[in-house]
């Protein structure tokens, strides 16, 4: 049975902290917030469950339909033609999920198959989840099936037609209500995803940590169906491998598996489904792991994961960047420039080893991956290089090369604007330019402040201003409070910092109107005093940030 306790709010606030609050976007400041007032945000999440759960707001579902919780949905390339939205949530909001996601996956991963693959809870932080339990250990773990060695085994590929947004709601509450029965735990989820879904009753919000432990709550009685019904099976998050001992029992697998899946809503990917002999799986999961003759094998084996918050962190830098050494990262890059269709892992794993590589070395890098030319066709790792372009100019190792940098960066969007158009790229851009001004940054940001319609984006905007002192930009949006949106105030009373006395008697002027600016409507007497909300939160935070 899943008991709600402030220690789920607590590990929660201290994920964020460590990963972000979405896999997707650039690690975003309310992330810091989260994890620097952790202990403060889960008691007031706790407290906040505990009115809910025992009826001190009211009716709980009636307090629970009657709140506004803020979300952004942003567009995020998907492959190298496709889109698909991820979702930005208020960080409140977003660590209450993610709380009440831990305590559910505490409850859930001992009924889950160990042939469920994907998102094992971990036994500790700072992560929810176990590194080992990849993808890669869940394809390697479909070649040791004994029944892959019977004569005409057939082995079924398959996934889930549009996972995430399949998924409903009512469904999902059926099953968190067999984990807490005797809880509100269920329905508050249901309406929590119902307002994130702008009121349908199906979509996760994708993104976060709570939507994958929910899809993977969604999938386990699915998973024990499909062992009941005797199949060889594995799984990870939508994908699935049947392996079955003929051509006739392949058939029968997928159909058991196309009604297992019916019966909450989902279907197949029938453009997704092959069937192949054991000997083609092998092959093919061969190429997949990068077990072939492959110039790239180095570079797709090596862990690229850095741990700023291990005990033994520059150790592991340096080791890393030892293993380099070995690596000719210039070389594989030329080679997917020249594919009509790149690898996105390759390009991904490159983005990642930037920081890793000497001065002169990471320029040379930073100027194919940007290059118009190119980026173009790499567009699909859009992320992935930003992340290693931001990773690059943060750290002043490489300061030789910032001025470089700055001059790539500053040809983007007037050679490849189109790739600004989705909101996470642009996002991933603005991170990458916040950390000096030139006339052609001031100009590009300021336009697309006054353009655009995402708070997200605006966000990032008054941040770039943040780091510039730009005080004619912050004075213009100091006029104009009372028109801001909560989230877009919450940045500037940071950026207020920046700007000396003006910024000190902004916030002195303006203070008197946090409490109900940013008020969440869960400030009620029975909830917390006014000195304990997320106002006085956030504003406490702000007078130690740097």
């Amino acid at each position: 049975m899943v008991k709600i306790q402030k220690d789920h709010f607590l590990r929660a606030a201290l994920e964020i902290g460590y990963s972000g609050d979405n896999d997707t976007l650039p690690y975003d400041l309310d992330a810091s917030f989260i994890k620097d007032k952790a202990a403060d945000l889960a008691s007031l999440c706790f407290a906040f469950f505990q009115s809910v759960d025992t009826g001190l707001v009211g009716k709980p579902t009636t307090f629970m339909n009657g709140l506004v919780i803020v979300s952004e949905r942003l567009l995020v390339p998907s492959g190298p033609h496709g889109f698909r939205f991820t979702t930005k949530i208020h960080p409140f909001w977003n660590l209450y999920l993610n709380g009440l996601g831990l305590a559910i996956a505490e409850t859930n991963e001992a009924q889950r198959s160990a042939r469920a693959h994907s998102y094992r809870l971990a036994s500790q932080g700072p992560s929810f989840f176990d590194r080992t339990r990849s993808w890669r250990a869940y394809k390697l773990a479909t070649l040791n099936e004994p029944d892959l060695e019977a004569e005409g085994a057939v082995v079924i590929q398959t996934d889930i037609a549009s996972f995430y947004e399949h998924i409903y709601h009512h469904r999902l509450e059926n099953i968190v209500k067999d984990l807490a029965s005797e809880s509100t735990l269920a329905m508050q989820i249901d309406r929590i995803l119902n307002k994130l879904a702008a009121g349908r009753s199906f979509g996760l919000p994708v993104g976060g940590q709570c939507a994958r432990i929910l899809a993977e709550v969604m999938m386990t009685p699915i998973d024990r169906s499909l062992t009941d019904a005797g199949l060889i099976w594995h799984r990870y998050v939508d994908d699935y491998t049947l392996i079955c001992r003929s051509q006739q029992e392949a058939y029968k697998a997928l159909s058991e598996l196309s009604h297992a899946l019916a019966d909450y809503g989902l279907s197949l990917n029938r453009s997704k489904t092959t069937f192949l002999s054991a000997k083609h799986y092998r092959d093919f999961i061969s190429v997949q792991l990068g077990e072939a003759d492959d110039s790239s094998l180095a570079l797709r084996e090596l862990d690229l994961h850095f741990d700023p918050y291990s005990d033994n962190a520059s150790a592991e830098y340096e080791k890393l960047k030892q293993s380099f050494e070995k690596i000719d990262v210039s070389f594989l890059l030329n080679l997917e420039r020249e594919k009509s269709q790149p690898d996105s892992f390759v390009l991904a794993q490159i983005g990642r080893a930037l920081k890793f590589q000497e001065p002169a070395v990471a320029v040379q890098l930073c100027a194919t991956l940007l290059n118009p030319n190119n980026l173009d066709s790499f567009r699909a790792s859009w992320s992935k290089i930003m992340r290693g372009v931001y990773a690059v100019r943060s750290n002043n190792q490489f300061a030789s090369i910032f001025a470089a940098l700055d001059d790539l960066l500053d040809q983007i969007p007037a050679a490849s604007g189109h790739l600004l158009i989705p909101e996470a790229n642009m996002l991933h851009f603005l991170r990458a330019i916040r950390f000096v001004r030139t006339d052609r940054r001031g100009a590009f940001v300021r336009r697309t402040y006054d353009s655009t319609t995402s708070f997200s984006v605006r966000r990032a905007c008054i941040d770039c201003w943040r780091h510039w002192a730009d005080r004619s930009n912050f004075t213009r949006l100091r006029n104009q409070w009372q028109n801001l949106g909560a989230e877009e105030q919450r940045m500037l009373w940071l950026a207020a910092g920046a700007f000396g006395d003006e910024g000190q008697k902004t916030r002195s002027q303006l203070r008197g109107s946090l409490a109900q600016a940013w008020r969440l409507g869960i400030e009620t007497d029975t909830v917390t005093d006014t000195s304990d909300t997320f106002a006085a939160c956030y504003e406490d935070w702000v007078k130690h940030a740097i």
